[in-house]
Parts: C-alpha cells; structure tokens; sequence
C-alpha cells in the first residue's frame, strides 16, 4: 500500500507546486478574492450573488480587480475613472472580444458582436453607416417603429384596463422592428415562422451566464458529443440564420432599384468590394450572422427597457403624472411626433435616461480581451486577460448621482428643469466596442415610451401596492413576469 501512498504524495506535492508557481507568475495581476486550487475565486462570488456582487467586490478590493473562474483570470474595471482610463483612453487594448469555446461555436468569428479583427472592423464600421443612413426621418426605420408603437397600443387596448403580461406583445413589436430593418418587412404576430424566431432568440438569451454555458467553456470537447440545453440553443442559432439566408435569397431574386432594407444595402457592398478589395469580408456568411446579432443584441434590451419602464410608471404616479401633462402640452392632440422631439420634452427625456441608468439592461458589460500588456492605473493588465467593463457601477457611483439608489428623474435635470447631458451615462458602453445600434436603440424607446405614455396610465392591479422592482439576475436583468393595468387615458 505505500505505493500507492506515495505517489499520492508526490502528485499532491507537484499540484502545490504548479499552483505556487501560478500565483508567483500572476502576482502583478490586481488584487481581487483569494484564488483557490481548481476552483480559483469563485468561491467569493457564488454564494449570495446579485446584481450588486460586482460593486461590493469593488468596494473591498478597489476599481481594478481580478478574479479567478478556475484557471481564467478575469480583470473588472469598476467606476468612471477606471472605465475612462480603460475604454477610453486605451480603447486599442481592449477592443477584441474573448472566443471562449461557447461564443467561437456560436458566432464562428463572423458579423460584430463575437468576432475580431478585420473582419470586426468592416462589419461594425458597414453597420454604423447604414444604421446612421436608415434611421431618422418618415423614409427611414422611425417609421416602421412608429408602426409597430401603434400596434402595440392596440394590442394593450384590447384588455380594456384589466391586467394584462406585457412581456409577450411587447417583445413581438421590438421583433418585428429588428425584421423591418433586417428584411423590409413586418411578420404577422400569428405567423409561424415569426412565434419560432422570437422563440429561439429567447432561448439563446436565457443559457447565456448560467452553469451550462461555464460547463461547455470548460469542457467544449465532451459537451459537443453529450445532450442538453446547449443543444437547443444551437438549433435555436441554426434557425435564425436559416431565416436569414432565406430573405437573402428572396432579396437577391427581386432586387428593389433603391436599398430598402439591410439586406439590400449589404448586397450593393458585397458587389462593390468583390471588384476591388481582395480581402473584403463582406459575404453572405458575415451578411447572415449581423442579421444574427441584431436580433440577439437588439432585441433583449430595448424589450427590458420598456417592461421597467411600465413597472416604474405604475409604481411612481407621480412621475408618470408628470410625464403626461409634458406630452400633452407640447406634442397636443396631434398624433404626428418624431424621436426629435425629444428636445421639447426635457422631463421625459430625463425619465427614459433615469430608467436606463436605475434599472441597467445588462449585469456589466459584454467581456472584452487585453490584446498587449498594458499598465492602467499602475496596474499590468496581461495580453490575453479577459476584460469584464462594469457599466453598472458607473451608473451607481455615489459621486455622480443626486441619488443613485432612488429613481430619481433629476439626475438628468438642472435648476432651471432643462434636460442635461452626462458624461457618466454609459448604458451603450464606450469606447471601440460601444454599441453600433445606440441611436436606434434611442429612437426605438423614445417612440414606444411617449405612444404607450399618450394612450395609457398604467397601474398595478388591484390588491396589488407596488409591482416588484426586483431584477431576475443573469447576464441580461429584465424584471420578474408581472402583470399590469393599462388604462385607456380619456383623451
């Protein structure tokens, strides 16, 4: 038996050894929780985690910190200052995305969101362009979002005041706006086709950041060949772009004489850059994955959006009170309005932004990968660390906001009750990898928000004194299942 024994031993010692080395080689990393054998930081994080997890790790182990997913050092920047200097001011560092095994079989490299490099850098710049070129004025996606507004009005009419989840229609007109802007077209919320794709949005959306997607990081090579929830979300994948390449078929057999929509717009740059740049990546591969991402990216968080702002309507009358007699009296009875309004109207803009930052989309921001070493704030961030930007502490450091634990509208708002710009409102991100479809994003809750504010006062139902205000916490926060009363306004 001492054989036995003995190699227990000696490979016991050998572990020891390789861990002490580890952390010997890591001991310019910033501070963060003790790292442990095998299971590295997680010990720390695990156990009572919330949505403030990442602001109390900050506040015991300062604005740069590191933690350990076992082997996988990830380094977190907390607050303005570290944010700024990161993002901003070394944005060339931090512009790369990090292919766990997970996002590489995902996205395979291509489209925006999970690739890097050149082709990132022509997809994102191609897709900043025609956002820009599709998106204000009675031509172009304000429209089609106006639409949709209607109809979301007259689906929540139908309820005559009784309470009503408005999760469902709400996420099928914000569909419906990503499929305006991708296809040409709006779907028939009873077509099939459609029930399926928000379906499968939403199945890729909720495995993100749970144990399963860790698992698969961890070990991609058994996960690919064993069943589970892993397995759905790849069908769910397959089928959004089985959608897309078969709009872009449809698209290439009737080709409209002025671009109408993304497809059109991507199919004139595939034929322009086949002509004169051999390393275009302009293809239908990378055509069908930002279809893909707009769909993922777009689709989620001006949903959640909308459902916190019903939730902080209904709870707080008093503000929304406030917000409709603004409506009123500067937009009237005229039902004609436009997201450049929004400077007419400084109460409701500073509302929509209060929302944005006191109910956050997202747990931090999407990771990033250090591409060189880099001293920031006399901290070495090495080549290679995976780079979580905590946006959410930014919107809550006590130093910027009047109160950043209330929802409170004058956070947006002067003296005088001008609406007022601030720089530490960082909802979309910054820097390099800041969000290409902001301004669509801003148009799209401005229209819905003042349409649903104009013909609705919602409230709780009855019985009920405040709708929970609570987040279900994973990488995106969207508040729990409620129902709400949309009451039709007399005027």
């Amino acid at each position: 038996m001492w054989i036995p024994a003995t190699l227990i031993s000696v490979l016991a010692c050998l572990l020891i050894v390789h861990f002490l080395k580890q952390l010997w080689s890591h001991k310019n990393y910033p501070p963060g929780p003790l790292r442990l054998p095998l299971i590295g930081s997680i010990w720390r994080i695990i156990p009572n985690f919330s949505q403030d997890t990442f602001i109390k790790l900050a506040e015991a182990y300062g604005n740069i910190y590191t933690i350990w997913a076992g082997p996988l050092s990830v380094v977190v920047f907390s607050g303005f200052e570290a944010l700024k200097e990161s993002m901003v001011k070394h944005s060339e560092y931090f512009v790369d995305r990090p292919m766990t095994p997970f996002y590489k079989d995902l996205g395979k490299e291509k489209g925006i969101v999970l690739s890097n490099g050149h082709t990132w850098k022509q997809q994102r710049k191609f897709a900043i362009l025609i956002l820009r070129k599709m998106g204000l004025g009675k031509k172009g996606i304000e429209h089609k979002i106006e639409e949709e507004a209607h109809q979301l009005v007259e689906v929540l009419a139908c309820a005559k005041g009784q309470p009503l989840d408005p999760i469902q229609p709400i996420t099928n007109s914000v569909t419906n706006v990503i499929c305006s802007l991708s296809f040409g077209q709006r779907f028939s919320l009873e077509d099939e086709e459609f029930i399926k794709l928000r379906d499968a949005l939403w199945n890729i959306l909720e495995f993100t950041m749970t144990f399963f997607q860790l698992l698969y990081d961890t070990l991609p090579w058994l996960m690919k060949h064993l069943p589970g929830p892993h397995k759905k979300v790849f069908a769910s994948r397959d089928f959004i772009l089985s959608v897309a390449r078969k709009e872009i078929e449809k698209h290439k057999t009737h080709q409209a004489q002025e671009p109408q929509d993304l497809i059109d717009y991507y199919l004139l740059q595939i034929e322009k850059q086949s002509k004169k740049d051999p390393n275009s990546t302009y293809d239908e591969e990378n055509l069908s994955q930002c279809i893909f991402d707009l769909f993922s990216a777009g689709t989620e968080t001006v949903t959640n959006t909308l459902l916190w702002a019903l939730v902080l309507m209904a709870n707080h009358p008093d503000i929304q009170e406030k917000v409709q007699k603004e409506i009123d009296d500067v937009l009237g009875s005229s039902q004609s309005f436009s997201y450049q309004d929004w400077k007419k109207l400084p109460y409701t803009s500073a509302v929509i932004h209060e929302i944005q930052r006191f109910k956050y989309g997202l747990l931090f921001g999407v990771p990033r990968q250090c591409t060189k070493d880099v001293n920031i704030m006399g901290f070495l961030i090495p080549k290679g660390a995976i780079v979580i930007p905590d946006y959410r502490s930014v919107l809550f450091e006590p130093k910027h906001w009047e109160t950043p634990q209330e929802f409170n509208p004058n956070n947006f708002l002067d003296k005088e009750g001008k609406f007022v710009e601030k720089e530490e409102f960082l909802p979309f991100g910054e820097g390099a990898r800041a969000c290409p479809g902001e301004q669509q994003g801003k148009i799209e809750v401005f229209i819905f928000f003042i349409s649903l504010l104009r013909s609705f006062t919602f409230k709780p139902p009855q019985g009920v004194k405040k709708i929970n205000e609570d987040p279900v916490v994973r990488i995106v926060t969207p508040p729990h299942p409620y129902k709400i009363c949309a009451v039709p306004r007399s005027s």
